[in-house]
């Protein structure tokens, strides 16, 4: 069976309904990065104090103390389960898309390793490897990128019809 660029050629219908799930799912995952932001979680410093608190810091303007590990347990194993079903789930949508095969193995590959180094470089991060802040910081980048890519990839093959396929009589 032939799957490369069948995005286009699905019914009107399925790609306006595989379109709004796209949108839907990018928002939710926007919407997480500008709460990431709101904990000032962006730079190695917040990433730290945000895990590991800031209570000696007396300078700081909001206190924050570090977690706990039921803490820390359940913030890895949420997102570890949640951002796998969201790379798995535009991943499937990614190898409908008529783009080369490197390309579709870096998007669809590329994030499972990043939500591995991301939230389990939080995890030993707080558990004292604090130089896995910056590991954390460039896997997050990746992680993100390589959504956004795929979720613009996605949405433009969709936009992009073909004749139409009667998957009825396939």
């Amino acid at each position: 069976m032939e799957i490369n660029g069948l995005l286009s050629k699905l019914p009107k219908g399925m790609r306006l309904f595989i379109g709004t799930f796209v949108i839907v799912l990018s928002v939710g995952f926007y919407t997480g990065l500008l709460f990431v932001s709101e904990t000032s979680t962006t730079n190695p410093k917040g990433i730290e104090e945000n895990y590991l608190g800031n209570e000696v810091d007396e300078d700081a303007e909001i206190m924050k103390f570090k977690k706990s590990e039921r803490q820390m347990l359940t913030i890895v194993h949420t997102h570890i389960l949640s951002m796998s079903l969201v790379f798995f789930l535009i991943g499937v949508l990614v190898w409908l898309t008529n783009t080369s095969i490197k390309l579709k193995l870096f998007l669809t590959i590329e994030p499972f390793l990043s939500v591995l180094l991301t939230f389990g470089g939080i995890y030993f991060l707080w558990s004292g490897v604090t130089w896995f802040k910056y590991v954390i910081m460039f896997s997050g980048f990746l992680m993100t990128a390589t959504y956004s890519i795929s979720a613009m990839l996605v949405l433009y093959q969709l936009t992009v019809s073909k004749k139409p396929m009667n998957i009825i009589n396939q």
